[in-house]
């Protein structure tokens, strides 16, 4: 038989090994019609022993466990002789039925036990064990039981995933298969996580007209969220209307019509500038508001006088045993006299002593002050440096995701707000326009807030260009820090970080200090110059461990880019051997001991520290090492900085190997040692500010791999961040 080929297996459930109740995935042993009992693994949620399932996948050969079946698709149907029906009674699965309760009921109604149970359950009651209520209980499970496994067997008819299924039950219950067939496009909303292709195809299938109201409405808010994940806040109407229009082949007079029925609706809400009518997801519609007018309100506050602040700041001087510089002063007497406060500047102009000078005045006036960054890497470097705990903006807030809203969901807000005087939030320029929405509803009205960053880095993955449109609407206090100090003056890093910036190309001929450039004029070259650093020269010349080297590209293709230089990173630096386990996944390989991330906001993961303190929430971004893998119970564990997290084999397109990773996924990040593959790449990625990034990650060593004419290229690729956000009109009405 073809290994790979699809083929069907029926059986019954004989015990079920193992099974995640978030997403569904379950391994368990099948006894098949054929006689043999065989491990089945795939997203099977809910399945119970005595339960029939007809499969349709394919068999597999496991290098530990040997024949596995993994299951692409279900079919399920209830038992139906007498001894099926008694273990599915007895497995615990429903709630008030043991073994003693499931054997009286199979006495006393043999092969049509499941029919009385759903149909009349009040000929359970005849029995001496069984109440009224407890039989109509009882009932009530099986029925549910039996609209899980309807949804689940139509979800398998259509060839969809049955991760969309199980979230789209937790939302509607036992109407989830209801809601599906009157709007199949609900299941391209983000909770669901189908394309919208998918839901598109599944509403045509079921005989939804293409110029139905639903299909219309769906394709303009696709776009909008399409254009979110871009870092846009709103889209302007006529370029919504064209590019929905576009998308499922209609005309755009009908998507203007729909348009209208939306906005007039509330689902979509517009907004005019400068004769420019911009349509707005209502979400982000209402965190921009919300974002200006709390920044607002806040810089509106005004707290001691300028002579206070001046004996303060020598006082605060004379126990740091430093002398800041004037702008540096600048710095902390804002902070101490105005309601919020934008420090900016490059690298070497002392933004960290600036911060730890401004920690250490707000002590000394007796302040609450909270630190948080956006990232888990970025939150531990802000610790470090200030010598005080930080924490991230999700953990700050006790972030959670409620299926029933279908949205995020914050323990801190309006209504219960953080305990602080002030709030010092580093790594601004990551922070979208939600996230700061989340942030500042959490603000006491009193509260301090000193926003610190790079304007001039990247932008935030999410929508908005908040730090950067605070900045330019003049609204708040800000301080740009310019003079850079003797010591990081020295830096070449520091130097070429500045010269990018400012335009001008890096200094790259002397090969010295802290700044090196190889060129390589062909991709394979430079690929095989990175793997030799990375493996032998610097660990061996110059004692940096391979953990503390990351690799950046600003594209993901190309021999050079991420996708390619990973997997050959993995062979050097985490070799195949026969005592450690790894696990192929599509063009993956994700072996024990590899360094990998998180590529996707999952909220629901639950992390355990070994001091026991226990979470929930694995980011975007966030950055590991696999410290278990156990193939035959078909899961893997990711140390994430002591927070240790489980993914089941079905969970692993959540993960992506990270030893080496875009610069954009780098932001808010410092590394000992950053060697950046620069060859080729698209137009858009290829520029100044991607390159300023890059080099600005780097804490001790830089070395870039590639083609001194593409370093040219970037830095005169100046791209000026073209995001459609009003933040900065809206704060300067």
């Amino acid at each position: 038989m073809d290994e790979t080929s699809l083929c069907s297996l029926t059986g019954c459930v004989n015990s079920v090994i193992f099974q995640n109740e978030e997403n569904g995935y379950t391994v368990l042993r099948l006894d098949a019609e054929t006689g043999e009992q065989v491990t089945v693994v795939g997203c099977l949620p809910f399945a119970v022993p005595g339960e029939g399932l007809i499969l349709t996948g394919q068999w597999t050969n496991h290098q530990t466990h040997g024949r596995q079946f993994k299951a692409e698709s279900a079919e399920r149907y209830m038992p139906t002789d007498e001894n099926a029906i008694y273990i599915f009674l007895s497995s615990g699965e429903i709630r008030g039925v043991g073994p003693a309760t499931a054997r009286a009921i199979v006495n006393a109604f043999g092969a049509d036990s499941l029919r009385v149970i759903e149909e009349e359950p009040e000929r359970l009651a005849e029995l001496k064990s069984v109440t009224p209520k407890r039989a109509r209980d009882i009932s009530d499970q099986l029925r549910k039981r039996g609209s899980v496994r309807r949804l689940m067997d139509f979800f398998a008819e259509k060839g969809l995933r049955m991760e969309y299924a199980l979230r789209l039950y937790k939302t509607f219950g036992n109407d989830a298969q209801t809601a599906l067939l009157n709007n199949p496009y609900i299941i391209a909303d983000d909770y669901y996580g189908a394309p919208f292709k998918e839901a598109d195809t599944l509403a045509l299938g079921l005989g939804f007209e293409a110029d139905c109201p639903e299909r219309l409405e769906a394709a303009a808010l696709h776009e909008l969220s399409y254009n979110a994940s871009n870092g846009h806040c709103f889209m302007p109407r006529e370029k919504l209307v064209a590019t929905a229009a576009q998308l499922i082949s209609v005309s755009p007079e009908l998507v203007e019509a729909s348009l209208t029925r939306q906005i007039e609706s509330g689902e979509i809400i517009t907004d005019e500038f400068s004769g420019l009518e911009a349509c707005y997801l209502a979400r982000l519609y209402r965190a921009e508001r919300f974002v200006a007018e709390r920044i607002k309100m806040l810089a509106d506050n005004r707290f001691i006088e300028s002579a206070s602040a001046d004996r303060l700041i020598e006082e605060a001087e004379r126990e740091m045993k430093i002398s800041l510089a004037a702008e540096q002063k600048a710095a902390v007497k804002a902070a101490a006299t105005s309601g919020v406060l934008a420090l900016t500047g490059g690298p070497g102009t002392g933004k960290t002593t600036t911060v730890r000078a401004i920690l250490a005045l707000f002590d000394r006036m007796g302040l609450e002050t909270l630190l948080a960054a956006p990232t888990g890497r970025a939150a531990k470097r802000m610790s470090e440096l200030c010598s005080r705990e930080a924490a991230t903006i999700h953990r700050l807030l006790e972030t959670g995701y409620d299926p029933d809203l279908g949205a995020l969901v914050f323990r801190h807000n309006e209504d219960e707000p953080l305990k602080a005087d002030a709030v010092i939030l580093d790594e601004c320029s990551m922070i979208d326009i939600e996230l700061m929405q989340a942030l500042l509803a959490a603000l006491p009205v009193r509260c301090r807030l000193v926003l610190v960053g790079d304007a001039d880095q990247l932008p935030s993955v999410g929508p908005g260009n908040v730090f950067s449109d605070i900045i330019r609407s003049g609204r708040v206090n800000t301080v740009r820090l310019e003079q850079i100090f003797r010591q990081a003056a020295e830096s070449r890093i520091v130097r070429n970080a500045h010269l990018i910036n400012k335009g001008e190309m890096p200094l790259l001929r002397d090969n010295k200090g802290d700044f090196f450039m190889l060129c390589r004029k062909t991709a394979d070259s430079a690929v095989d110059t990175i793997i030799e650093l990375c493996a032998e020269r610097l660990p061996k010349n110059m004692g940096i461990d391979p953990s503390q080297i990351q690799v950046l590209s600003p594209t993901r293709m190309y021999e050079t880019g991420t996708r390619s230089l990973n997997r050959r990173l993995q062979d050097a630096l985490n070799p195949r051997a026969e005592n450690k386990p790894e696990k192929s996944f599509g063009e993956l390989c994700f072996r024990l001991g590899d360094r990998v991330m998180q590529i996707r906001n999952n909220y629901d993961i639950v992390w355990r520290k070994t001091t026991g303190e226990t979470g929930a929430g694995i980011f975007n971004g966030d950055v590991g090492h696999i410290c278990e893998l156990d193939t035959r119970a078909q899961y893997l564990t990711v140390d994430f900085d002591d927070r240790r997290a489980n993914y089941t084999f079905d969970m692993l397109p959540e993960l992506e190997l990270a030893y080496a990773m875009t610069v954009h996924k780098a932001q808010g990040s410092e590394y000992r040692a950053v060697v950046l593959s620069l060859f080729r790449g698209a137009k858009s990625l290829m520029s100044r500010s991607v390159l300023y990034t890059a080099v600005t990650r780097a804490r001790e060593l830089l070395i870039i791999v590639g083609d001194d004419e593409t370093v040219g290229a970037m830095v005169a690729n100046y791209l000026p961040r073209r995001r459609y956000s009003a933040l900065r009109l809206r704060m300067l009405e």
